[in-house]
């Protein structure tokens, strides 16, 4: 059984620079087309297969991602 994680974003603190995306190894992660109170594109999760790795959490520079492993 692999286990799943989950990734919470603060959306109006995300300032839409991608390193998140970028460095996702399961691909969970995109940019929205929508944007926040601030005016930026934000970070979203889609998609089941994310398994909590963290690696999104450590390169965001605003530290704004929180992952939950289960």
């Amino acid at each position: 059984m692999s286990k799943k994680g989950k990734v919470e974003i603060d959306r109006e603190k995300c300032k839409s620079c991608g390193y998140c995306v970028e460095h996702c190894p399961q691909s969970v992660l995109k940019i929205s087309e929508n944007y926040n109170d601030k005016g930026y594109f934000y970070a979203e999760q889609v998609g089941e297969e994310c398994t909590g790795c963290s690696i999104c959490a450590v390169v965001c520079p605003e530290a704004i991602i929180e992952v939950w492993r289960g």
